[in-house]
């Protein structure tokens, strides 16, 4: 355990952040099961699913929770699996 006050400081700053940040990342990877989710089962709710999912990846990426180009993959394999299912959802309604 640190002696140091400045140290002490440090470690409960860091551990506030830590926590801040867990939720942060938890909260993404909700909205992106909720995304994925929406796109497999078709419904109108995918589109505004599939913003909320990136609205919350693109403030991660702001506040520092995760790098921006983390961000930038995070959301191109979002949106490749979202077309894919839509595409193959609509393959499926047509025939």
């Amino acid at each position: 355990m640190a002696n140091i006050k400045s140290q002490i400081k440090r470690n409960r700053q860091n551990e506030r952040r830590r926590l801040r940040n867990k939720a942060v990342r938890s909260e993404i990877k909700t909205r992106i099961k909720g995304a994925v989710r929406a796109a497999e089962d078709g419904t109108d709710a995918s589109v505004e699913a599939l913003q909320a999912a990136v609205k919350r990846i693109d403030k991660a990426a702001a506040k520092g929770v995760i790098h921006k180009n983390q961000a930038a993959n995070r959301k191109s394999r979002l949106m490749r699996r979202v077309a894919a299912l839509t595409a193959e959802s609509s393959g499926a309604s047509e025939s």
